[in-house]
């Protein structure tokens, strides 16, 4: 008990052990709050620009094809962010290096209030998603060193939810305030939300510890490397299917409100209630990626086919998406794209699970972190892309028939490589 519990517990389980055990408990659930909070104000803070494009737009004088550049630069600027972002967190630990992370990302997103020029809001808006890059990463990492695998499933699924919530929150919130009181004070509210979460990350941390499994790895070397990671298949394999599916995320996340704009003719204020069904759906999704593998189990099936048959299904639930441009409803298309993001959240949580079972805890963030250059560079693509076939006057069309076939793609190449996934619980 004292490995897994540390120092701190170990007088109250000499008295009681089972205190001991429920204290554990507290502590490890704690820590998903703060994950799942972490996420959600990552979301929150990257999603105000999306949603008051119309007014900042009209302030700076920018087009579709100059959002798409800016949107593209900023994915640019997270990867470059990630070839070290994985390093840090593994040399550092996470508590430091996530706590960190929020304070400099909180920071760059108030800068935006007070950039007097583009150049100064375009690197505002840089130092945040280089910043906010560590989220991901960062989660993962605590999920795969401090929770055991029943529970770290659940936990991937619940902090899964968070950017879709963080997606719903943002429009029911970041408009009517924006406004009330002007995009400037959008940014500076939403930034100091970080320092909030600061506070409660420092308070709920101390008394964690890492696992048997994470901390039996003291033999092996202290900074885990880019090459040790690149010659391990499941490294490949998570990052082809991060590139082929996360590129449809950035997609929905930057673009979707805009869409509503132009092909349905809504406006900002009515634009809300679409984007926040859509997300919500999506919250849904990665809620149910986390039970159905504890389901499947349960069932005795093992990780593989647990994990493999979950991404199966989503891969399927995905293929209707481009019926979301044929329907005249802006809400029955939002149900569509909904549905198709529910989808790609129960996926990317059994991406993320896979990661956290499978490779090894002292280097799952740097392997995330290659995963997530993977889908930034693809993300890069696909914002210019759509900005291209708008400013062409072909559409979404092409995007939509893509996302459908994403998904049973990135299984095949996970399948291709790691025919077995073997957890290192397991092992």
């Amino acid at each position: 008990m004292s490995e897994s519990t540390g120092a701190s517990l170990g007088s109250v389980a000499a008295l009681d052990p089972s205190a001991s055990e429920k204290a554990l408990a507290r502590t490890r659930n704690w820590l998903i709050a703060l994950l799942f909070f972490g996420t959600i104000i990552n979301y929150v803070d990257r999603q105000v620009l999306a949603l008051l494009k119309p007014t900042i737009s009209a302030e700076y004088g920018w087009g579709d094809a100059e959002f798409a550049h800016f949107a593209s630069a900023s994915q640019l600027a997270a990867a470059a962010a990630l070839l070290f972002v994985g390093w840090i967190i593994d040399r550092f630990g996470v508590k430091l290096a996530y706590g960190a992370a929020v304070v400099c990302w909180s920071l760059a997103g108030m800068g935006h209030a007070v950039a007097a020029t583009v150049s100064q809001f375009v690197t505002a808006r840089v130092a945040l998603v280089a910043f906010e890059a560590v989220n991901t990463p960062a989660a993962v990492k605590a999920a795969a060193e401090f929770l055991p695998i029943r529970k770290r499933a659940m936990a991937l699924g619940i902090v899964n939810t968070a950017p879709n919530l963080g997606n719903i929150i943002a429009p029911l919130t970041v408009v009517p305030f924006g406004v009330a009181f002007g995009w400037k004070a959008a940014f500076i509210v939403t930034g100091a939300l970080g320092f909030v979460w600061l506070a409660g990350w420092i308070a709920g941390t101390r008394r964690l510890h890492p696992l048997p499994r994470a901390a039996a790895a003291e033999g092996a070397p202290l900074r885990p490397s880019y090459a040790e990671a690149l010659s391990d298949r499941k490294t490949w394999a998570i990052a082809g299917a991060k590139a082929i599916t996360d590129m449809f995320w950035w997609f929905f996340t930057f673009w979707l409100p805009d869409l509503f704009n132009k092909v349905f003719q809504l406006s900002q204020s009515e634009l809300v209630g679409p984007t926040a069904l859509a997300f919500a759906m999506a919250a849904v999704g990665a809620l149910t990626a986390g039970r159905l593998f504890g389901v499947f189990l349960n069932r005795g099936q093992s990780v593989n086919r647990a994990r493999k048959t979950g991404m199966l299904l989503y891969g399927l639930i995905i293929l209707p998406i481009p019926l979301a441009l044929t329907v005249d409803s802006a809400w029955t298309a939002a149900a569509i794209i909904g549905l198709g993001l529910f989808a790609h959240q129960g996926f990317s949580t059994n991406i993320f699970g896979f990661a956290a079972d499978a490779i090894p805890a002292r280097r799952v963030a740097t392997v995330m972190a290659i995963g997530a250059i993977a889908g930034n560079v693809a993300g890069f693509g696909i914002q210019e892309a759509t900005g291209a076939l708008l400013t062409a006057g072909i559409g979404y069309a092409p995007l939509f028939w893509a996302a459908a076939v994403a998904y049973l793609s990135a299984l095949a190449w996970i399948h291709f490589l790691v025919p077995r996934i073997v957890a290192e619980d397991e092992a």
